[in-house]
């Protein structure tokens, strides 16, 4: 009986070369899993034909939109994780739950090897393969691209024609694109010389804010223990929130983001990366923290919220770390309840109304009016210790001074 190998298929070029290359090198019977991560409905059109027309035995779409959004973005949106400042992780975060529905798969399968179509340049290969080594370290995994003789598209190409299986894909250079319900990355073609500027029709999920409404939108998140429950007053699960704030946010530019990057790998590249409606929440949620979130809370959060975005585009999600980090993260959320307003307008998301249950905002301690519950008098005797330390330095380079002069000691 032939060994069975299971492929994360995504219907593109790459992974459509890889079906029959495993059949002609391996002997294996080969089967792919798509995970259907809200990429859309246009690019999932035909994708088991697609992969059994490439040689596969079988091909699944697995629906892991739901639990995509809640059980991956929203902890991610609670962390607070930005890598480098600017990136979402649309694509990291995708990652972790793309690899478990294959090891999922191909355990219920009882295959004997996993693989997938990365590249040995980027950080997908990593992630796919961390999380293979958590969850089935006991099967076989393989990288084509690190080992076979195909250097690139043309290669592919001319490797698909020969053996007559059918592709959309051309010679033309194109951009390099991933999407699911969180983002769309563009990677690749003119984005590959960084003095370049962005070409106007890279983006697909956001107006050029120059050409969005002049009249600006407000939009109402509503929050459970961090994580967004309602949108505009109407209850929505996680996966048609984020689909359907990425439509209202997209129409204003709001989300765009043009990054140079540090790879896992060791290599810079360039990223433009659209994240309409996750850069709305991201705001959102933040807003909310102003107000429920003691000073120190917000300070440990925001720290860790570094690391934790180090682990999430590193691919690894499925550690004792991470583990641990989202304990963390999760009690903080316990206080985040509550409503916050945003305006979008010509490319921007701004916070402009707050509200909550767990408020710890004092009108009563905060005005520049006069109040009863504030002595001013007390600020006095907190400043003299919370700077002691500067006026202990201070004084002792003082008294050294005097001893270099001549002064005397005091015995």
């Amino acid at each position: 009986m032939a060994k069975k190998v299971v492929v994360a298929y995504s219907g593109g070029l790459d992974t459509s070369a890889v079906i029959p290359w495993l059949k002609e090198n391996y002997g294996y019977e080969v089967h792919a899993v798509v995970g259907d991560v809200g990429q859309g409905a246009e690019e999932l059109k035909g994708v088991e034909k697609k992969a059994k027309n490439s040689g596969a035995s079988s091909c699944v779409v697995v629906d892991l939109k739901r639990e995509f959004a809640e059980d991956y973005c929203f902890p991610m949106l609670i962390s607070g994780a930005v890598y480098e400042g600017k990136y979402l992780l649309g694509t990291s975060i995708a990652r972790p739950i793309l690899a478990k529905a294959q090891v999922d798969f191909a355990l219920k399968l009882k295959a004997d090897a996993l693989c997938h179509g990365c590249t040995g340049k980027g950080n997908d290969q990593v992630r796919f393969e961390s999380t293979y080594a958590a969850l089935a370290p006991e099967l076989e995994v393989i990288a084509p691209w690190r080992i076979w003789d195909l250097g690139g598209r043309e290669d592919l190409l001319k490797y698909l024609a020969d053996r007559r299986i059918p592709t959309t894909a051309t010679a033309r250079k194109i951009y390099s694109r991933d999407r699911n319900l969180w983002h769309i990355s563009h990677e690749g073609a003119a984005l590959e010389d960084p003095w370049n500027t962005v070409p106007d029709d890279i983006w697909m999920l956001t107006a050029d804010p120059r050409k969005a409404p002049d009249t600006p939108q407000d939009v109402s998140i509503t929050f459970r223990k961090g994580r967004p429950v309602a949108l505009d007053g109407k209850a929505m699960a996680g996966d048609e929130l984020v689909i359907k704030l990425n439509a209202i946010a997209g129409k204003h530019g709001v989300g765009r983001v043009d990054i140079v990057e540090n790879r896992l790998v060791g290599m810079k590249s360039r990223g433009c990366y659209e994240t309409p409606g996750g850069t709305v929440l991201m705001e959102a949620l933040r807003g909310l923290e102003e107000l429920t979130l003691d000073r120190e809370t917000l300070h440990y959060r925001e720290q860790q919220a570094l690391r934790f975005a180090e682990i999430v585009y590193n691919g690894q999600w499925f550690t004792p770390l991470r583990e641990a980090m989202w304990a963390g993260f999760e009690q903080i959320a316990g206080a985040l309840n509550g409503e916050i307003v945003v305006r979008l307008w010509k490319g921007t998301a701004t916070t402009v109304r707050r509200r909550s249950p767990n408020t710890l905002f004092s009108e009563a301690f905060a005005t520049f009016s006069k109040d009863e519950v504030y002595n001013q008098k007390d600020a006095g005797g907190f400043i003299r210790l919370f700077s002691l330390p500067s006026r202990i330095a201070a004084l002792g380079k003082k008294n050294k001074g005097k001893l270099a002069g001549g002064g005397k000691r005091r015995r």
